[in-house]
């Protein structure tokens, strides 16, 4: 299956290359991907937990 890439917004990406170097937005990013993932490694059989991400 062949995908056709979707136009870039140039404003979307200018915000985003300004949030990947904020240290303070990297540590949130980090730390709710450690919790998904967390969440679903422990959680393998559909429960959730009270986490919220």
């Amino acid at each position: 299956m062949v995908r056709i890439a979707k136009q870039t917004d140039p404003v979307i990406l200018e915000q985003l290359k300004v949030k990947i170097n904020d240290q303070r937005y990297l540590q949130v990013a980090i730390d709710r991907i450690a919790i998904k993932l967390t969440d679903e490694i422990v959680n393998r059989h559909g429960k959730q937990n009270e986490y919220k991400t």
